[in-house]
């Protein structure tokens, strides 16, 4: 798993959201609170769906007409962008991605993700105070004996201070002893920069698969780096090193398609949850008593529920819109700058030749 330097946390948790880190936290020995969030959602999807399909009827229930309803919504959108041909393939990769995300991006919304966890206690004060008290000692007594008169004078000056600075550190670390930090057993799954990296490597690697099962190996390089729009003659191997060119272009954006989707997506949702926090801890930070503080926490954050109500959709729709042009940028057939495609008769179906 990749690591990042982790964001300090409120101290006082907002009792719908709590402080967003940067990275996620382990809970349970290496599994961490986005892990957890992430089987959940898993298993609610898989929960839901399977109770729906179970035994599906002709006139289907509520449940069952909702599954029906995203699946078909969501092929023909994928049809429409990748082509019948790949669509069928392509349609399980698309339609489990904006699934997961929208769901996951929505349970980061729920009351108590961020708020329920464990709750430790820091000790870190009291080494500091230690080793600051045993320095100044050491220095009070090491400018004692430097000398007399004025110096003896500098030397107990010294002292005092050196007891001020120790009796100021003592009072740091006794506040100190009171400090905590919350670590959450839920985290926003979508709020992690783990989770949606990984999404979009997974994704490349069966972009890749789909790609090359389409185009073959040959076919892949000739689309990426050989001419195209039906270029014959002089002019075809006239532009070559420039197409050439395009193509390495081409294969520089390709590597970098793992990083835009996955920043993308971290940078929205955890903008959001920061968002919703700030709001939250806004009272508290302006000094308002502790009853005004609490309703603070709970209602200035309710209107960007709602912003990020929308947020969440839009940005599973363009991380798996995304990646539907992905895929059908790299499995159009080009024949002469013919586009290939399958002709259909009057009633939809492939006419074979």
């Amino acid at each position: 798993m990749l690591s990042f330097t982790s964001a300090a946390a409120f101290s006082v948790p907002s009792p719908l959201l709590g402080a967003v880190s940067l990275t996620a936290e382990p809970v349970f020995g290496p599994v961490t609170n986005s892990i957890v969030m992430a089987v959940i959602v898993c298993s609610v999807i898989i929960w839901f769906v399977r109770g729906a399909m179970k035994n599906p009827q002709l006139v289907p229930d509520g449940r069952q007409n909702f599954v029906e309803l995203v699946v078909e919504f969501l092929f023909n959108q994928t049809e429409a962008i990748v082509g019948k041909k790949v669509a069928p393939r392509a349609f399980p990769l698309l339609a489990t991605i904006f699934v997961f995300v929208l769901v996951n991006n929505y349970f980061g919304l729920l009351p108590g993700v961020g708020t329920i966890g464990w709750n430790a206690e820091h000790h870190g004060a009291h080494a500091v105070a230690e080793h600051v008290a045993s320095g100044d000692s050491g220095h009070g007594e090491h400018s004692a004996q430097a000398g007399h008169g004025e110096n003896a004078a500098h030397a107990a000056h010294g002292d005092t201070v050196a007891h001020a600075a120790h009796g100021q550190t003592a009072a740091h670390a006794e506040e100190g002893e009171h400090e905590s930090h919350l670590t959450p057993w839920f985290r926003p799954g979508s709020a992690d920069l783990n989770f949606t990296l990984a999404l979009a490597f997974v994704f490349m690697i069966l972009w890749m698969f789909l790609t090359i099962r389409e185009l073959g190996i040959w076919g892949f390089v000739l689309h990426t780096f050989g001419p195209k729009g039906g270029l014959t003659g002089f002019m075809k191997y006239a532009l070559v090193p420039i197409f050439f060119f395009v193509g390495l272009i081409e294969v520089v954006s390709i590597a970098f398609r793992p990083v835009s989707l996955s920043l993308r997506l971290f940078g929205n949702i955890f903008a959001g949850e920061t968002l919703l926090h700030a709001m939250g801890a806004l009272l508290g930070s302006l000094g308002a008593p502790k009853w005004l503080d609490f309703l603070g926490k709970i209602l200035l954050p309710l209107p960007f529920y709602f912003l990020e109500l929308l947020v969440g959709i839009l940005q599973a729709t363009v991380f798996t819109l995304l990646c539907a042009v992905y895929i059908q940028l790299s499995t159009t057939h080009e024949d002469h700058g013919e586009g290939h495609h399958d002709e259909t008769g009057p009633d939809g179906h492939p006419v074979s030749h």
